[in-house]
């Protein structure tokens, strides 16, 4: 079907299903989107509550003005480059649903390897219970994670971002688990009673430099506060391995997510701040993605 440029509502034609589907992938490539076809056709599945299978299955079927015109608002949204989870006000993250929104980052693929982490951590202290903090938890994605698939872990998450939190509370509810969700800053003295296990954090490491340069998906739509440090990169890093020394119990592990150019300053630093058993493990991409530290 050739494209043109006049929005779905002012053709005079019955728009189907499949002729939709391709007018509005051919836009989206048109004007540089990735993913084009795969993106249309989740925002037509929203719209008429079908699953993906069920479009095709579906071709010939006519759209009725309400659902053209439904599926047309988030279109536009769409082209402003808005991210899709956004849109859909929803995402997977280690085979669970999530709530997501303009307040939290979108949890990323490549944070799964975070979580798997620090399963095995907890599973190599066999059924004794594990007290695990989640720093920056944003969405929850993480924290919740590690509440869903270890039975033995009891998870506090923490953020300095109410409306954040109001949403991971959300997402605890959503994956049937139950976290202890605290509003902090993790630049002061917070929870100076507490000790943990396991202190995990996908913490904002994009530099100041480097935010300029984002897609504008992430750049001008997810929270700013989530995602830069509006510095070089390694400010809440540094305030980890401090927090390190402090909030671990002897022997307790902490892991944290880093930018692909980070692993060998954040293991010089590790093991400044006297922790042991540096180690960084590669996302499924081979990028340097997680760093490990015992205190």
């Amino acid at each position: 079907m050739q494209s043109s440029s006049a929005p779905p509502s002012e053709k005079k034609q019955a728009w189907t299903v499949l002729t939709l589907i391709e007018w509005s992938t051919q836009h989206l490539l048109e004007h540089g989107f990735d993913e084009a076809r795969l993106h249309v056709e989740l925002l037509l599945a929203h719209v008429l509550t079908f699953s993906r299978l069920q479009l095709y299955t579906n071709f010939d079927r006519p759209l009725t003005p309400d659902e053209l015109s439904r599926f047309k608002v988030l279109f536009k949204r769409r082209l402003t480059h808005e991210p899709l989870q956004y849109i859909l006000g929803t995402t997977e993250f280690m085979g669970l649903t999530f709530e997501v929104n303009e307040n939290v980052l979108i949890p990323r693929p490549e944070t799964e390897l975070l979580v798997e982490k620090a399963l095995e951590v907890i599973a190599s202290s066999g059924i004794e219970p594990r007290i695990v903090l989640d720093i920056g938890t944003g969405s929850g994605a993480v924290g919740v994670a590690i509440a869903r698939c270890a039975a033995n872990a009891r998870v506090a998450s923490i953020d300095i971002s109410e409306p954040a939190l109001e949403v991971a509370e959300r997402n605890a509810q959503l994956n049937g688990v139950t976290v202890e969700f605290l509003r902090c800053d993790m630049m002061t003295d917070f929870l100076p009673d507490r000790a943990f296990h396991l202190i995990v954090s996908n913490p904002p490491y994009v530099s100041s430099s480097e935010f300029a340069l984002l897609q504008p998906e992430v750049r001008d739509f997810e929270p700013r506060i989530a995602t830069t440090d509006e510095g070089d990169g390694f400010k809440y890093i540094r305030r980890l391995l401090e927090l390190a020394r402090l909030r671990l119990l002897p022997g307790g592990t902490l892991l944290f997510e880093m930018a692909f150019n980070q692993s060998a300053t954040a293991m010089r630093i590790a093991s400044e701040a006297g922790l042991r058993d540096v180690q960084i493990f590669d996302d499924m991409a081979g990028i340097p993605r997680v760093l490990s530290a015992r205190r």
